[in-house]
């Protein structure tokens, strides 16, 4: 009898275990629901499924109420998701200050539904999306990006806020003074590159305000990501030191990484080699530091010689500086694996040989290095790495880069290449994800990649269907038709730095052919916005950002035209043809500006605000507004308007400023039947530039009327000119 008692009590411990575990991801579902559609959320039920080889989740209607199961609570969140898309025709937007829109009664599932997961692990973000996007993010808008995540199935974000403040700790403890830390930082829009290893002290010192806010923020990402069951990767030492570390071990191998992106030898980076003791110790002591402060999961971002020369290129080298760092990693954190990702390899090709590639990748041990395959839209490489030798690897879809706001991306091609990588990329594909720059753009070819990490049978004509619906929240031909040519005829290039002609500085003859050229002819986008302009009134975010996005787009590529007959006529020397263009031109710009002052993610002011917002006085204020103008501007090195964007504000007072220096150049050049000094020209733009950045003059957005009354404006003005 003791010992049936006894098997009775386990059986109960047992069963009190998994009713707390289900418990906890029911309630996190559950908490989830009530955030995105609070007056909606008492009609669903979570329930937890019994766990099986993969993630899964079922839909059904039971008793009036939207039954969503899953065997965690990341599962439950894209089942939901699901239900949202395909029944709702909603879309959820990774912004926290777009509502959910949902139709007055949630629709019955007809018949059940199971979707399987594909793989089992779903990565999200790249260390610039934290520049481009994220700097000044407060917890509202990282709760809704984390929502956003797990409804997309996303399981492995990488997770690097506030880490500014361990890195403090450690060299606080090692003897390098406040300033010299806080010089080394640079500032918070441009820690991403500090953090990847390229520039120091860029904009810095940084605050240590700004370190303090980072890491609770940090806490709280953190704790709810893991509550949505996701594994946050955390960072670890890759070799990246202050200079001052010399002053305090003179006797250090520390050397200089190569120069990058135009920056002098001041902001250059410093590399510990990985052979030292001392690398282990600041390994072991950054660890320790970052637990204390933010727990771990055990899997590490490790990015040493991310776009800079390593200090040698013998693959011999190589091999060794990856096997001494793997050992630093598990000195510290015996269950630690290396996250590396590839953009090395593409970006510098031609230095980065097969041998040299196999001696980095394989100095690590088997299953303990995982690789993100960062830009496969444009090259896989799997294919050409004998599948990352045996290495688990993450395939990824970029899409945008330095946020430029543009319609790019070959997105059927990304969906065909994944197709067929997880039909015969190896056993070693270990997942799905995403390496976007940054977010100001269409959401959709970020949802449809994460949709393929599950089985859903869904066929592509029918998907592009869905989304066009559940963009205007109805079944609509225009809107369908206009999907498809967007889907077949836009989103058909290879991403990469791309933006319109407006938003790059004015240069006679050259118009950055590389950054603003198509692989579609314009009258095809007139037509998408003339469909869309033909759907019943809509009130739907997500169609108003495709409204702006299809607008400011179709006007920048016929600027471009305009800008190109300027040029000619100034060849000519035809003074009255070239202000009657110059006058044109400024046209477009008024429109664009207008355009978009309707959209809170396409205007300078949102951004500059939540510069300014992180600031507790106005020097620190002034401070966070520079950089938030900097990096979307000069940038910094050789990388001018490299973060390019079409924003309302900007256009107004900066684009549109440059132009008008542009104008008058060549128009002055044209009367004195001279050439056009371009030496002159490019310092006039480069004054103007610094200028600006250096202003903290308020932002004023002025709006006009209505988006679709605007739009229907702007459309019957230039359709003749787009269309002729």
């Amino acid at each position: 009898m003791k010992k049936l008692f006894i098997i009775a009590l386990s059986f109960w411990f047992l069963g009190t275990a998994f009713c707390f575990s289900q418990d906890s991801d029911v309630k996190a579902a559950e908490r989830l629901t009530r955030r995105l559609i609070p007056d909606y959320a008492d009609g669903f039920v979570f329930e937890k499924a019994s766990a099986k080889a993969g993630d899964y989740y079922t839909l059904e209607s039971r008793d009036g109420k939207i039954v969503v199961r899953g065997n965690n609570a990341n599962s439950m969140a894209a089942g939901l998701n699901y239900y949202l898309k395909y029944y709702c025709l909603t879309t959820v937007s990774w912004y926290a200050d777009i509502p959910v829109e949902m139709p007055q009664v949630l629709p019955a599932v007809d018949k059940p539904v199971t979707v399987e997961a594909k793989v089992d692990t779903r990565f999200f973000l790249n260390y610039c999306t934290y520049g481009y996007s994220m700097p000044f993010w407060q917890w509202r808008d990282w709760e809704r990006m984390i929502d956003w995540m797990a409804l997309n199935g996303v399981n492995m974000p990488l997770a690097i806020t506030g880490q500014e403040s361990v890195w403090y700790k450690v060299w606080r403890k090692m003897g390098l003074t406040d300033e010299e830390i806080r010089s080394y930082f640079t500032g918070p829009v441009y820690l991403p590159w500090h953090r990847m290893a390229n520039i120091d002290g860029w904009n810095g010192p940084l605050p240590m305000e700004w370190l303090e806010s980072q890491t609770e923020l940090q806490q709280k990402i953190l704790a709810r990501e893991r509550e949505l069951n996701m594994t946050p990767v955390l960072p670890a030492f890759a070799g990246h030191v202050p200079a001052a570390l010399k002053r305090i071990y003179p006797e250090a191998n520390i050397q200089y990484l190569g120069k990058w992106a135009g920056f002098s030898d001041t902001y250059r980076c410093h590399f510990l080699n990985p052979e030292e003791p001392l690398f282990a110790e600041i390994q072991k002591s950054f660890l320790q530091e970052q637990e204390k402060l933010f727990g771990t999961d055990h899997i590490y971002g490790v990015d040493p010689f991310n776009e800079v020369d390593p200090p040698s290129w013998d693959p011999k080298y190589l091999a060794q500086v990856s096997a001494d760092m793997y050992k630093t990693l598990t000195a510290a954190d015996p269950e630690a694996v290396w996250l590396q990702m590839t953009w090395m390899f593409y970006h510098d090709r031609d230095l980065w040989t097969a041998p040299r590639i196999k001696a980095l990748l394989t100095g690590v041990p088997q299953d303990k290095m995982m690789l993100l395959d960062y830009h496969c839209e444009n090259v896989e490489l799997w294919k050409s790495t004998d599948k990352f030798h045996g290495q688990p690897y993450i395939w990824c879809y970029l899409g945008n880069f330095g946020g430029n706001t543009t319609l790019t991306g070959n997105v059927r091609e990304s969906g065909r290449r994944l197709d067929e990588a997880l039909k015969s990329g190896g056993d070693n594909l270990a997942g799905i994800g995403s390496t976007l720059e940054g977010l100001d753009i269409d959401q959709f070819p970020y949802e449809y990649i994460f949709e393929k990490a599950w089985n859903i049978a869904v066929d592509e004509q029918e998907w592009i269907d869905r989304l066009a619906d559940r963009h205007v929240g109805a079944v609509s031909a225009p809107a369908r038709k206009a999907w498809h040519l967007l889907y077949d005829d836009i989103f058909v290039q290879v991403p990469r730095t791309l933006g319109i002609l407006p938003g790059f500085r004015p240069q006679l003859g050259n118009n950055h052919d590389k950054r603003t050229s198509n692989e579609y002819d314009n009258t095809i986008l007139l037509q998408v916005w003339k469909l869309l302009l033909d759907v019943p009134a809509c009130q739907r975010d997500a169609y108003n950002i495709d409204l702006v996005m299809v607008g400011r787009q179709l006007l920048g590529n016929y600027f471009l035209m305009v800008k190109q007959e300027f040029d000619r006529l100034y060849g000519e020397r035809n003074v009255p043809a070239l202000q009657a263009k110059a006058a044109e031109m400024r046209e477009i710009l008024v429109d664009l500006e207008a355009l978009n002052a309707f959209h809170s993610h396409a205007s300078l002011d949102t951004w500059i605000d939540e510069a300014r917002n992180m600031g507790t006085t106005d020097a620190l204020k002034n401070y966070y507004e520079k950089n938030a103008r900097n990096l979307i501007t000069t940038w910094g090195g050789n990388l001018n308007d490299y973060a390019s964007r079409t924003w309302a504000g900007l256009v107004k007072s900066y684009y549109a400023g440059r132009w008008e220096i542009y104008f008058d150049a060549v128009i002055a050049a044209a009367e004195q039947g001279a050439e056009l000094d371009s030496q002159a020209l490019n310092q006039k733009l480069a004054a103007f530039e610094q200028a600006w950045v250096e202003s903290t003059d308020p932002v004023i957005i002025e709006r006009h009327g209505t988006l679709l009354d605007t739009s229907r404006e702007l459309l019957k003005k230039y359709e003749k000119k787009i269309g002729h």
